[in-house]
């Protein structure tokens, strides 16, 4: 199953580009022996609308559009937290559904236009926290290679 993060906003070279990046390098090693993987990040631009609602529908449809035909994942504050046991529990059920593909959907600073909401399969978030963007990247990436870890049966999880 390929996963991909759709995030809006572009990461500069620099310390969160290259852990998001290493995590998405280990969850494709372990991964495919696990038929999950590779994983991607997709970026696409901030909206420049001056409405924050006209922003979140532009974002909306460009962040569907990267996701394709994937099953779609939002995270936003506003979803429930999961263990990363249930967490891994999810995605290795989608895998054995047969399911091609998975999108996890990052959005702009104001949050996802209803678009996402609709088409959302799960909304998840990783906290009532508000975290940045950049963040939110790097942990989502640990998670999904922590989630294949737990698949896999591998230390690195210990709970």
């Amino acid at each position: 199953m390929r996963l991909v993060i759709c995030a809006v906003g572009r990461l500069k070279a620099g310390p969160e580009r290259d852990l998001t990046a290493r995590y998405a390098e280990r969850l494709t090693a372990t991964g495919r022996s696990l038929a999950l993987g590779p994983l991607d990040v997709v970026e696409i631009e901030e909206s420049r609308a001056r409405r924050a609602e006209d922003r979140k529908a532009e974002e909306a449809h460009k962040l569907l559009a990267a996701a394709g035909g994937a099953l779609v994942v939002a995270l936003d504050e506003a979803g429930p937290a999961l263990a990363s046991e249930a967490f891994a529990a999810r995605i290795a059920a989608w895998r054995d559904a047969g399911t091609a593909s998975l999108a996890f959907l990052i959005g702009g600073a104001d949050g996802h236009g209803p678009p996402v909401a609709e088409r959302a399969a799960l909304t998840l978030s990783f906290g009532r926290m508000t975290w940045p963007h950049q963040i939110v990247r790097i942990l989502l990436a640990e998670q999904l290679y922590r989630a294949a870890t737990i698949i896999a049966g591998h230390p690195y999880h210990r709970a």
